[in-house]
């Protein structure tokens, strides 16, 4: 069984980021509580602006989980039963699970080994007359090589919507991860790098006719009030979670910087170990270190010596989604794409968060050599 002792290191510590923004947290809600406006009022206005100007769009829509935000960009785009979304198969369930929601078949990729992202080599023999849009997954907060993602789509005459929930200040080429395709979708879920402390989800567009018409499917189909134009939802971003995620993305840039840091620390100490892969930094922009994920042959293993050690690493993801339980029925085999397989079974990752210490980082990589080498 796992040892847990006050030298124990989680995969990430919400206790001591509070600490450290706690009179800011504690103002910015009494505001809230002050004013007794909780939906689409002065803080989620606020920082959608601040949103968008920080990401490079000239828009941001507020909405009520990163799931709802693929989910609205889809419908807004024209997806609908019948048609076809491809996706990366190594991913988090939700990136398929918008597309089946609207009654569309979600059609799984392959990755690139050293990413983990959308190999945009494979997209060619997938594409069919109903395909109507690529999601590109910027996993652990990396972005994919999006310049061959967005010419494949306009050579095909898809839309790119960018599942940005784990990369949020992330860069292609200088541009934000968000920015890039015709629809970025960013999550606030807690343990994500710009987390509230709940759900919440934000939608950036530089379409003024997109950013129109997911403000209203947010919210019902209204387009004027109690007047609803077509089928939406109840999909809105709340005042708290807003005013909590201003106090925070005051923060970002600094907290993202010290993952860096973190991450460079983990990379050299592993940078020769045998059985270890550290993550690759694509030559294409910076990465925010959602997760430092590496790849080790016998991870179970490691992870439970890890466990023993008071360590929490993660298995982010076991399954990939083209095996996942809900999707038998589109007939995937084992083997069928053998990236996204490898990465289910060696991907561990590490903690890695602001408030870790020089001396716990330097702990958890000495942990893994150890764990590797038994």
């Amino acid at each position: 069984m796992p040892t847990h002792t006050a030298n124990s290191i989680p995969p990430l510590d919400l206790r001591a980021q509070y600490g450290s923004i706690r009179e800011e947290i504690q103002t910015a809600l009494q505001s809230v509580l002050e004013s007794q406006i909780f939906i689409l009022g002065a803080q989620v206005h606020a920082l959608e602006e601040e949103l968008a100007a920080y990401c490079g769009t000239r828009f941001a829509i507020g909405v009520a989980s990163g799931t709802d935000a693929l989910l609205l960009a889809l419908y807004a785009w024209g997806v609908r039963p019948e048609d076809e979304v491809i996706v990366p198969a190594f991913s988090y369930i939700a990136t398929a699970d918008v597309v089946s929601l609207l009654g569309a078949k979600p059609v799984f990729a392959d990755i690139e080994a050293a990413t983990f992202t959308l190999d945009p080599g494979k997209l060619e023999r997938l594409v069919t007359k109903r395909t109507r849009a690529i999601i590109p997954v910027h996993i652990y907060g990396q972005t994919a090589n999006m310049e061959p993602l967005l010419q494949f789509a306009r050579q095909h005459k898809l839309q790119v919507i960018e599942d940005a929930a784990q990369a949020i200040g992330a860069t292609y080429r200088g541009k934000r991860a968000g920015s890039i395709g015709e629809v970025g979708c960013l999550s606030f879920y807690p343990t994500k790098n710009l987390g509230g402390y709940g759900d919440g989800g934000m939608i950036l567009t530089n379409s003024s006719e997109m950013h129109e018409k997911l403000r209203a499917l947010r919210m019902h189909g209204e387009t004027r009030k109690y007047v609803s134009a077509e089928q939406g939802w109840n999909s809105r971003l709340d005042e708290i979670q807003a005013a909590v995620l201003r106090v925070k993305l005051r923060h970002l840039e600094a907290w993202n910087s010290i993952r860096r840091a973190h991450a460079k620390s983990y990379t050299e100490a592993l940078a020769n170990v045998r059985g270890v892969t550290p993550p690759k930094v694509a030559e294409w922009g910076d990465h925010v270190f959602h997760q430092y994920t590496v790849r080790v042959p016998r991870r179970d293993e490691v992870q439970r010596a890890l466990a023993n050690d008071g360590i929490a690493a993660t298995v982010y993801y076991p399954v990939p989604l083209h095996l996942q339980p809900i999707y038998t029925h589109l007939g995937h085999a084992s083997g069928s794409l053998p990236e996204a397989e490898r990465a289910a079974a060696e991907c561990l990752s590490l903690p890695i968060y602001p408030e870790m210490s020089s001396e716990q980082v330097s702990r958890v990589a000495e942990a893994l050599v150890h764990a590797t080498q038994l």
